[in-house]
């Protein structure tokens, strides 16, 4: 108990001296993602859109008959999953790509995980203003259950800190965790349906979605945005209890062997 309490003592002093820092880190992660990028940031609302429209064309016809406003339920899980994959691949390699600075200058490790992860999160943030468009295009409801959102945002972001951090840590002990990572997001993509209805996949295999916490996020970010009706509570609640654990076994474990990484990297 004493040793939890010096823990938060610590994380909160550090965090609050050095979240100056954070901003920075978040400003220079923004700037080299759109370096040399001719339109900039306005990938952050193209990238999204012309994917949409693509897959649109691709798949609407296919699914029209079972599934509602195709084009903002995709969009709604490309837009989840995007900010997942990207924050927590950014995150594993954060520790090795600062390992320079790390070895001459004294910062709170985390930040610079944390940096990569909510540059990302602004990322996703602007890219809602591109659901929103696609929402007033295809005639989609605004209903209050759009301000309930928030909820699976933020479930969203600690369960990206979590496996971010995560990775960040047992990536620079074994590094072929970035090579095998690329295929497990892959592998999770597919099951967590992005661009089709998980009422197509065959009965026995179902289990499958509801062990997926990302799938769980992307329900019911749905809920809000596209059915605007209440969660689910049974997937509120896997969600939230999948977010947490994943966020204390993050913090853990890279607090655990921070003092090691200097070894390593």
């Amino acid at each position: 108990m004493e040793i939890s309490k010096k823990f938060e003592h610590r994380f909160i002093v550090n965090f609050s001296k050095y979240q100056y820092l954070l901003k920075e880190l978040i400003k220079r992660d923004i700037k080299i993602k759109y370096r040399r990028s001719v339109l900039g940031i306005f990938w952050s609302f193209l990238n999204p859109l012309l994917t949409m429209v693509v897959l649109t064309i691709i798949f609407s016809a296919i699914f029209s008959m079972t599934i509602e406003n195709f084009p903002v339920y995709f969009l709604t899980g490309k837009l989840v999953f995007d900010f997942f994959a990207q924050g927590s691949k950014g995150a594993m390699m954060s520790i090795i790509r600062n390992g320079a600075i790390i070895k001459k200058v004294y910062v709170p490790k985390y930040m610079y995980s944390l940096g990569v992860i909510f540059s990302n999160f602004v990322t996703f943030a602007l890219s809602l203003i591109v659901l929103f468009m696609v929402m007033i295009a295809t005639h989609a409801d605004f209903t209050i259950y759009i301000l309930y959102a928030i909820l699976p945002i933020l479930l969203l972001l600690m369960f990206t800190i979590g496996a971010g951090l995560l990775l960040a840590a047992l990536t620079v002990f074994f590094r072929d965790i970035e090579h095998l990572y690329g295929v497990f997001i892959t592998m999770l993509m597919y099951g967590s349906a992005i661009f089709y209805p998980a009422s197509i996949i065959p009965q026995q295999y179902q289990f499958l979605f509801n062990l997926n916490p990302i799938y769980a996020l992307i329900s019911l970010c749905r809920d809000s945005f596209l059915y605007g009706q209440a969660f689910n509570t049974g997937t509120l609640l896997y969600a939230s209890i999948s977010s947490v654990i994943i966020l204390i076994l993050g913090i853990v474990v890279f607090y655990k062997y921070q003092d090691k990484f200097i070894l390593n990297i």
